[in-house]
């Protein structure tokens, strides 16, 4: 049952936040806050996504503020640091954010620059963690299948853990799958499960040997378990740049599946200039705790989005809500 439109915009609240570091080619990250009688909850899908796959999204907030959580395993998630396209004298810095993770997943394959400049960050980031590290890099499907089997022979050397969405097509990730075999380095699949018609398929064809899991995208927690239990392949929960209130849910997630044997995305917030809590989720001793979050209303003001990105917020909140409804 959907809670009544009137319900969700009475409580909404639309903020701006600064990032440290440019990532995914913005500065600020916007997000719809909703108050649901399990908690708050978060509605932010990118700008850029069409109303019909930000439906979802729509979906997974009404899910987390709505409806009860499952059942928590764990009380505390690990996570990895990540580390955005920046200039390799800057990773130092970026992983200085994540105190104690282990793990850090690269972001590869930005427009604007080469493997080159891949290969130094990824090198970089080698440096900082020691032989005893694990990277993992994505590189969101920009990469054709000889430019992916090239860039991953290319960053091998580092030891790579995994290579994330390294192609856009299902069809491709079974290619490079197939040609890098021998190198022992695992493909995991991200858009192609929050992005598909079919989340399934990717696994059914086994395309890929992880999946990467984002509540949000899903449809919410509930509709994410119930993928994660019919695939029956390894997962990593990630964020989708979220507020502490949308990592919030990402950990609940995370600490509701039986076994989670990879460090998850949820550590992001690191990336964050401010947020809608003076107690935000961040990475301490390489893990973030399993807790609600509670904005602060001296920060919703402050970081409040302009009229017109509320209101565009708001009619967008509008329209999704129609989507569900029908």
């Amino acid at each position: 049952m959907l809670p009544s439109l009137d319900d969700l915009l009475g409580t909404a609240r639309v903020v701006a936040l600064p990032l440290v570091t440019r990532f995914r080619g913005i500065d600020s990250r916007e997000a719809l806050l909703l108050h649901g009688p399990e908690g708050w909850t978060e509605f932010s899908p990118f700008a850029e996504y069409d109303d019909a796959e930000a439906a979802a999204w729509l979906r997974a907030a009404i899910d987390f503020g709505w409806e009860r959580a499952p059942a928590l395993l764990r009380d505390r998630v690990p996570v990895n640091a990540t580390v955005p396209a920046v200039d390799a004298a800057e990773v130092a810095g970026v992983l200085a954010r994540f105190p104690g993770c282990r793990t850090a997943k690269v972001k590869v394959a930005a427009p604007g620059q080469t493997l080159a400049d891949d290969v130094a960050r990824v090198r970089a980031v080698r440096d900082v963690l020691g032989p005893e590290g694990r990277i993992r890099v994505d590189a969101n499907g920009l990469w054709n299948v000889d430019e992916a089997e090239h860039a991953i022979h290319a960053l091998n050397e580092f030891d790579l853990e995994y290579v994330e969405q390294p192609c856009a097509s299902i069809e491709e990730l079974a290619e490079i799958r197939s040609r890098t075999a021998y190198l022992d380095v695992g493909v995991a699949a991200d858009e192609s499960v929050r992005r598909a018609d079919d989340p399934l398929l990717v696994a059914r064809t086994g395309s890929a040997d992880i999946l990467v899991i984002k509540a949000g995208p899903l449809g919410g927690i509930h509709a994410a378990l119930a993928l994660i239990r019919q695939a029956g392949l390894p997962v990593v929960v990630s964020s989708a740049l979220d507020t502490s209130v949308g990592i919030s849910m990402g950990a609940h997630l995370a600490a509701a599946i039986p076994g989670l044997d990879y460090d998850c995305g949820l550590g992001t917030a690191s990336l964050f200039a401010a947020d809608v809590t003076r107690e935000p989720i961040l990475p301490v001793d390489g893990s973030i705790p399993v807790r609600r979050v509670t904005p602060d209303p001296d920060l919703l003001d402050r970081y409040a989005a302009s009229a017109e990105r509320r209101d565009w917020w708001l009619a967008r909140l509008e329209r999704c809500y129609a989507l569900l409804a029908d």
